[in-house]
Order: structure tokens, then sequence, then C-alpha cells
């Protein structure tokens, strides 16, 4: 009988996303839109043991999700198409503390910002979220036999595109990249109202997750649950 998880590795897309991440016990990766850079950090970390988390906002696929709800993963789907599990207990839990939703997550490598990309996601896979670090959480999960889980806030909802000068925002470091938003900004200056409205969305994103890292508490929903079990994640 193993025991639970005394660690929790958590894995950002965004500076300001890894700081409402932090506590006590957990280690937080900004991957700054660098999926290999992720993963390798990601593979170091979890030489130690741990369960790992997605956390962060993300792009809404489902048309009733609004900027600010949260949602839970039942399992991620990568872009390969592969599908991995979330542990269903932890998810479970997370989503009773949160008050949230479970939903299929889709991975995805770049940044997914077109109404119409967002459509066909949400018809043709049935995932209601969409993200650029959840698969690649799950599948280092996967490849060392330790459970995961994913919780995100919808950032852009499925009926917002995304302007351009909003999917160059992000350096490798996690911080916002403000010279290139601008430049792109410079180069089309059409993109200002679309890019206030995603600024919007952003700030309500940002509430929801700070509200939900609040209701997660300490131990990110772990009190109890035996992590360490894979089989949980194909309860």
């Amino acid at each position: 009988m193993s025991t639970v998880m005394q660690t929790i590795i958590v894995a950002c897309g965004l500076k300001a996303e890894a700081k409402i991440a932090a506590g006590p016990d957990v280690t937080v990766i900004a991957g700054g839109g660098d999926g290999l850079a992720l993963e390798a950090a990601l593979t170091a970390a979890v030489r130690q043991g741990g369960a790992l988390v997605s956390f962060g906002i993300a792009g809404g696929l489902a048309p009733e999700l609004r900027p600010g709800a949260i949602v839970v993963a039942r399992r991620v789907m990568a872009p390969s198409g592969r599908y991995y599990e979330a542990n269903i207990i932890w998810a479970q839990a997370l989503a009773g503390r949160l008050h949230a939703p479970l939903a299929d997550f889709a991975g995805v490598d770049t940044p997914l910002a077109g109404v119409a990309e967002k459509a066909a996601l949400f018809r043709d896979r049935g995932a209601s979220i969409v993200d650029m670090e959840s698969h690649i959480v799950a599948r280092v999960a996967a490849a060392h036999g330790l459970s995961f889980a994913a919780i995100r806030v919808v950032a852009d909802p499925a009926e917002r595109q995304l302007p351009h000068a909003a999917t160059v925002g992000m350096r490798a470091d996690g911080r916002v990249d403000l010279p290139a938003v601008l430049t792109s900004l410079a180069r089309n200056p059409r993109q200002l109202p679309g890019l206030i409205r995603t600024a919007f969305d952003a700030r309500a994103a940002f509430a929801g997750l700070l509200r939900g890292r609040q209701l997660l508490g300490a131990d990110y929903g772990r009190l109890g649950i035996d992590l360490g079990d894979p089989l949980l994640d194909m309860a």
C-alpha cells in the first residue's frame, strides 16, 4: 500500500500563474509556452516522486463556459489524439472543493486563437477546455506512473477570436513579452479592440484562478487521498 504523496509539482505557462500556484510542499514550474523545456523540467522534478498538477488559465471550447469559470479535467487529449485519464478520485475531490465541473481537456502545442478551430475541437473531440500545458503534465505522469490533475480557469471563451498580439505575449521564462505585443499592435492597430476584450477576459480569469487557489488550500485537495497508486487513474 503506497502512501499519500507529500510533494505536488505544478506546471503553469505564465509566471503570474506560477505566483498564484505557489505554496508549502509545492514545486512550481512555468513553461513559458516552450513544451519541450517544460517536459524536461517536469521529468527532472518527478525523479524524487510526487503528483502533478496543471494549473492556470485556458481557452474555453464549450459555449457555456464564461471567463472566470473553473474546470477540472476528467481526462486530457494530447495533440496526437491520445487520451490520458486523470486520477478520478483526486479529480472528483477537486471538483467538489472548487464547485467546478469535470470535463475533457484538449492540449495544443501552439495557441488556439480562432473561433472556427475552437468549435471544431469541441465538436470533434468533445473537449471543453484547451491549454498548452495539461497534455505535457499528463504525458510525464503516465511515463512515470504518477497521478495527475488539471485545474484550469477560462480566459477567452469559445466565441472569442484572440488577436495576434495576444498570442505572442509570453516569453520563454513565462513573463509577459510586452515588446512583442506592442510590435504586433503597431503592425496592425485594428487589433486594439480585441486586445482590450482579451485583457478584460484575462482579468476575470485571474480573479477566478486566485479564488480557486484559495479554495484548494495548501494540500491541493489531496488530503486523505492516496496519490501514489496509479491504478486510481484508471478508476
